[in-house]
């Protein structure tokens, strides 16, 4: 029998770091609900307000399965309000009273439409911090223009560098401005949490656009190019630091990735292949003539790993002590003995799949661990436990019956 990820349960009674905290999360897709994961995870009570046909993240579906909502909404609660509605941003209002931090991400601009600006929501809560997170910014030429990471990826230099010479720059996969910002974010909320809690300053606004920190891990795109004129040409997989680093192909079809940015690795890889002599070869001796001749040392290298299938190659350079790995598909990672030892998947219970495997909380801490609560909310799963309390029974059952307060449908 296959091994499985080790199975997680919810503990409704846990309680983590960040227990206390509470988020009022008006952001929708990728960057807000990562970062809110982050803090939801470690303990702080994020109360998701979603429209009311919800956050757009829940109409990412596979198979009529909200999988994206499932993996980054858990630990959180859901309230559905009407936002277009004078009543239902008051109930906004109300909840930021209450809270540590408020994430949105609406088009800048927006928040200031509906009697939510910052400078409102702090003369309410002078300790509130507000991330605001947009495309462009919220000031600038391109604060009209829609947030959407694709965009962030292709204007930022990523897609310029990434992929093939002889071939279109390349896109990434996957949500990767989002997710950047997301933890870049992540990182600056707990800068502005300590300067509230433990300097006793105020509340204070941080604007994250999916740009800056897309941008900012590039490296020195800018210096590099003001030292030598050069814009960075696509080089696939190959680095423009360090040589040997490409994938080579095994002879069963499979895939390795090999680094070897050290001289001493290097040399370690060529004596090893059996080719002492290109240790001393000009156009190898050193890292700037190995990379300047990555072509034919890939060749090389290449050659003795196509020889060689997967298994092989693997253990060959493992016990030479080689940098080198094996290039995994999902399919693969979910069955591969170290991802299941240390747990990095694990499977908890859901209502649609019986077991959702995903990340557990990230990162690990010894002291101070994070907690798996509740699974990702229904629609206005908790309108009733957050707004009675909040709006009294009477308010609260005629905001409900003006659709104000709605569970609506999902999109």
């Amino acid at each position: 029998m296959a091994r499985r990820p080790a199975k997680r349960s919810f503990d409704p009674a846990a309680r983590g770091p960040l227990n206390g905290i509470r988020v009022v999360d008006l952001s929708r897709l990728v960057a807000g609900n990562i970062l809110t994961l982050q803090l939801a995870d470690f303990g702080a009570e994020v109360i998701k307000v979603e429209p009311p046909e919800g956050d757009t993240l829940r109409s990412w579906r596979v198979k009529g399965v909200e999988t994206a909502w499932k993996v980054y909404s858990r630990n959180k609660r859901s309230v559905a309000l009407d936002l277009r509605s004078d009543a239902g941003r008051a109930i906004v209002r109300e909840l930021a009273k209450t809270a540590q931090i408020l994430v949105e991400s609406f088009r800048p601009g927006v928040l200031e439409d509906m009697a939510l600006a910052p400078d409102a929501l702090h003369r309410l809560n002078p300790k509130l911090v507000i991330v605001r997170i947009s495309g462009w910014g919220q000031d600038g030429r391109y604060r009209h223009k829609p947030g959407f990471g694709t965009l962030i990826e292709g204007y930022s230099g990523f897609a310029s560098m990434n992929g093939f010479a002889d071939r279109e720059p390349v896109l990434p996969p996957m949500y990767l401005a989002d997710a950047m910002a997301a933890l870049y974010g992540y990182g600056a909320v707990m800068v502005a949490l300590r300067e509230v809690e433990i300097n006793g300053g105020k509340g204070q606004t941080l604007d994250l656009p999916l740009f800056d920190p897309l941008f900012s891990v590039l490296g020195p795109q800018a210096a590099n190019y003001k030292l030598t004129g050069e814009v960075k040409v696509r080089t696939g997989s190959r680095s423009t630091n360090a040589a040997p680093r490409n994938v080579y192909q095994t002879s069963d079809g499979r895939w390795v990735c090999l680094s070897a940015s050290t001289q001493g690795m290097a040399e370690r890889v060529l004596v090893k292949i059996g080719r002492p002599e290109l240790v001393k070869d000009p156009r190898f001796a050193s890292n700037i003539e190995r990379v300047r001749n990555g072509e034919e040392l890939d060749r090389i290298i290449g050659g003795f790993i196509a020889e060689r299938d997967l298994e092989s190659n693997l253990k060959f350079f493992d016990e030479a002590g080689i940098t080198i790995g094996p290039v995994y598909d999902i399919a693969q990672i979910v069955r591969d003995d170290y991802v299941l030892e240390r747990e990095a998947l694990i499977e908890i219970p859901d209502e649609a799949m019986g077991e959702l495997p995903t990340h557990p909380v990230v990162p690990r801490l010894s002291g101070t661990p994070g907690t798996l609560r509740s699974p990702a909310p229904s629609l206005g799963e908790h309108n009733e436990t957050l707004l009675k309390p909040l709006l009294g029974e009477a308010e609260y059952a005629k905001l409900c019956k003006a659709g104000t307060i709605c569970w609506g449908k999902k999109k």
